[in-house]
């Protein structure tokens, strides 16, 4: 396989998550219709659903991969994926969607974990920042456009495309990787899966202060983002009566997060990861402090919550790689099952506190803003135990 289609393979498996969450936001009302769904809140189950199998499968693709290969373990969570969109995309219950969702998760975590293994079988140093860089531009594409390809879909077709395009584009990548992609993990790099070795290296990732502090302080700006995208389709609809803006106005708030990602990148080398993400938090939680006092003078508007929301995914955006970043710093003898402990805290323990924000939902942006203002003091508070109570200073470089 050469080099341009290599990366073209690894931001497809970059992309299948943000498509699997973003696409059917501009759907909900529709489906929440077909399936008899009673209270709007209640469709953002269909979100968390999602986040949870995402998040939970996590913790079991990495040893997989580790004893069986790459190839084999991909194809099987692509192929887990594509019968959730299936059934999704087939149900006319609730509880049978929420459980096609949580398949649909539990098989785009196949991606999430080895798009990083099998790049790194593959390349190394400046190769492997240069794959790395490409394909991360592809995502932070991804939840730009996604609304609007679901919105696409749901001008033409009923809402149950969106979940057959999922899994057409599933399917395709799935047989893109078995013609083209190759197994990565050579015979003798593979290992026994250890359940003594694997719980040991569960214990040290959960025991080291700086590791666990930024891990939950992650989960918790985590929960603000997710409680954002829970209820964001409900903003624009019942707040705003706004929904023909939706899907622009969530891509520019996504550009925001993007700008801020691909900027971070240059600052870091100069700056610092610490000093980065110390002062992007709290800008962070001043956007959020002064939205929520707007929000609760009653004086938001669309324009305003545009602007707010936007400042606080740029700095939600020099946050969160950061913080991921210092958290797998003391880990890196064990990188690779931090990764997935950290990568299942994260997702699951944010998808919960996204889930009652967005319960909290009233028809106004009041539990909304505040629920971001709470997730930014406890992330800064979590920040201050792992850096023993000082903020911005240098440690091993960063």
């Amino acid at each position: 396989m050469g080099f341009r289609q290599f990366v073209a393979i690894i931001a497809a498996m970059m992309a299948t998550n943000a498509l699997a969450i973003d696409s059917m936001l501009p759907a909900l009302p529709a489906i929440g219709e077909a399936l008899g769904i009673a209270s709007d809140n209640q469709r953002q189950w269909i979100i968390t659903a999602y986040l949870l199998g995402f998040g939970a499968a996590q913790i079991i693709y990495g040893p997989l991969a580790d004893r069986f290969g790459r190839r084999p373990v991909l194809l099987t969570g692509l192929a887990i994926y594509v019968v959730g969109s299936l059934l999704a995309s087939l149900t006319g219950h609730f509880e049978t969607m929420l459980l096609a969702r949580i398949v649909q998760g539990i098989g785009a975590a196949s991606t999430r974990v080895l798009v990083v293994s099998i790049v790194r079988d593959c390349y190394s140093g400046r190769k492997m920042a240069q794959v790395m860089s490409l394909s991360f531009i592809v995502f932070l594409a991804v939840p730009i456009i996604a609304p609007s390809i679901g919105q696409l879909i749901v001008l033409f077709a009923p809402w149950r495309w969106i979940f057959l395009f999922l899994a057409l584009f599933g399917a395709i990548l799935a047989l893109w990787a078995s013609l083209r992609l190759p197994e990565t993990l050579h015979p003798q790099d593979r290992l026994p899966i250890s359940p003594r070795q694997i719980l040991r290296a569960f214990s040290l990732a959960l025991s080291n202060r700086v590791a666990v502090g930024y891990m939950l302080a992650m989960t918790s700006l985590l929960g603000s983002l997710f409680g954002f995208i829970n209820s964001s389709q409900q903003v624009f609809v019942d707040t705003f009566q706004a929904p023909g803006l939706f899907t622009t106005i969530f891509a520019l708030i996504a550009v925001a997060m993007a700008v801020a990602s691909l900027l971070n990148a240059k600052l870091v080398g100069r700056f610092g990861t610490r000093r980065i993400s110390h002062t992007a938090l709290l800008g962070y939680i001043a956007f959020a402090v002064a939205h929520a006092a707007l929000a609760l003078a009653g004086h938001e508007e669309l324009w305003s919550f545009a602007v707010l929301q936007a400042g606080m995914m740029f700095c939600f955006g020099l946050t969160g790689p950061n913080f991921g970043s210092m958290a797998m710093e003391p880990l890196g003898h064990i990188a690779g099952t931090a990764s997935s402990v950290q990568g299942f805290v994260t997702t699951v323990g944010g998808a919960l506190i996204g889930f009652a924000i967005g319960q909290q939902f009233d028809g106004t942006t009041v539990p909304l803003m505040l629920g971001f203002a709470v997730c930014g003091v406890l992330s800064l508070a979590l920040v201050l135990i792992a850096e023993s109570g000082r903020l911005f200073r240098p440690h091993h470089g960063s």
